[in-house]
């Protein structure tokens, strides 16, 4: 049976705003920055930065070039395919220009042009680089690439004329993109450009309203202000034990989950979550220290424990850290309970657990001594963050972790419902002037 091919719609464009023009036009000739070499739009989620940067890149290369190679580039290929691909072949098909598109090869071919696709994953990513001359380069959340391939990548663009389009949100203050490129931007001959929310037209009050709520402490300052801070002491200053602890009550839960953190020299928690009007409870917790007990359990011993910890309960899966993997294969053999993989992203884990707290979405029963001790000892890693990494002391930690799993594998957020809602009121493909604003303005 064939599969069918999907069909690409058209991206449906809102009004550019002034900032988003001259991030499309800096190249141009007549621009005052059409010589930088490297553009760098950091600032707020769902500031416009990511699609401006996008109809720059693909309007400059096609324009400049005939028959060169470009890089695409992203954390990992599934967010760089849903963050740029995705969007980039529906401004194309917007656009009526033609492409084609080698999904297990990753490239792309537009014109004559071809464009690869590069995960910056870890510090071995930069390999996949080596021997690439390109005309140019887009690097979509370069501050979650490693130094080594961001370095790599601009070596690899070597044609005369190449440019290098980044953008991100901020993160730490002592980060290379902020230390190397941005507070170097001068002397570097890079054009700097800092955006927030207000920069998005087809952001409503109400949209905008409801992302400022998502975030709090470091996070708000990062994702909503748009700031390169420094991530310090309590991790979830946002917990409210009078707001997130509630107490331990019959409800009639519609369903439930258990989070597990596996240790053997270390602890083993089990946390179980349930469902009730519309809300996640941490309903009971296991959590058993070997290195407390003075006896480490085997995975069956666990195993028992995790059925008795569940009791009755109807459970639709075992959320579980991949690198358990003698567990997993023994829950699985056992075939009682169904296993997710937890994604196990740790800062964007942070991240989403934090939002859904400030939204008062998760509640902890009073039972759960071990989750809210360790709530209050969660703490960041202060000689990580002179590094200009952001990464939890990893002392106390179990119960968050289960937490983090739960949080960022079964309520993760929805981002292509956000885009959906955000882009679905525009209609058509909006062709802003080169230089000037719909009152005639002067964009630069």
């Amino acid at each position: 049976m064939s599969r069918r091919k999907k069909t690409v719609k058209g991206f449906r464009f809102q009004p550019f705003s002034l900032k988003q023009k001259k991030l499309l036009f800096f190249w141009e000739k007549g621009s005052p920055f059409a010589d930088r070499d490297i553009i760098i739009a950091d600032g707020a989620i769902r500031s416009g930065k990511t699609i401006a940067c996008i109809c720059s890149f693909l309007r400059w290369s096609l324009k400049h070039f005939s028959g060169e190679n470009f890089i695409l580039s992203g954390k990992t290929i599934g967010s760089l395919k849903k963050n740029v691909i995705g969007p980039m072949q529906q401004i194309l098909t917007a656009w009526g220009i033609k492409y084609e598109y080698n999904r297990s090869e990753n490239f792309i071919i537009i014109g004559d042009n071809t464009y690869y696709m590069y995960d910056a994953s870890n510090e071995a990513s930069q390999d996949k680089l080596q021997g690439l001359t390109a005309a140019g380069a887009l690097a979509d959340e370069v501050a979650l690439f490693p130094q080594n391939f961001v370095d790599q990548m601009i070596g690899r663009c070597s044609v005369d004329g190449a440019k290098i389009f980044m953008n991100c949100n901020p993160g730490s203050p002592y980060h290379f993109v902020k230390t190397e490129l941005i507070d170097k931007a001068k002397e570097k001959n890079i054009l700097y450009m800092h955006f927030d929310m207000d920069d998005n037209l087809s952001l409503s009050q109400k949209v905008k309203q409801r992302f400022r709520r998502m975030f709090s402490g470091v996070f708000f300052k990062r994702y909503i202000l748009g700031l390169w801070v420094q991530a310090e002491g309590i991790i979830y200053d946002m917990f409210d034990e009078i707001k997130h602890k509630v107490k331990t009550i019959e409800r009639a839960y519609k369903e439930f989950y258990v989070s597990c953190d596996y240790g053997t020299q270390n602890a083993t928690v089990f946390l179980l979550w349930g469902q009730f009007e519309g809300k996640w409870y941490l309903v009971d917790e296991y959590y058993y220290s070997g290195r407390d007990k003075g006896k480490q359990k085997s995975d069956p011993e666990y195993y028992k424990d995790l059925e008795e910890f569940v009791g009755e309960r109807k459970v639709k899966a075992i959320v579980i850290d991949p690198s358990a993997a003698s567990f997993i294969a023994l829950i699985r053999e056992k075939g009682k309970f169904t296993v997710r993989k937890a994604k196990n992203d740790v800062l964007e884990g942070i991240r989403n657990v934090a939002a859904y707290l400030t939204d008062e979405l998760l509640l902890f029963n009073d039972n759960c001594y071990n989750t809210f001790k360790e709530f209050f000892s969660y703490i960041w890693d202060e000689k990580a963050i002179q590094r200009g990494e952001d990464k939890p002391v990893k002392i106390m930690d179990h119960a968050m972790d289960a937490i983090r799993y739960f949080v960022n594998t079964i309520l993760q957020f929805n981002q292509a419902a956000y885009e959906k809602e955000i882009y679905s009121k525009g209609k058509g493909v909006i062709k802003p002037s080169p230089y000037t604003n719909k009152k005639g303005g002067a964009v630069f």
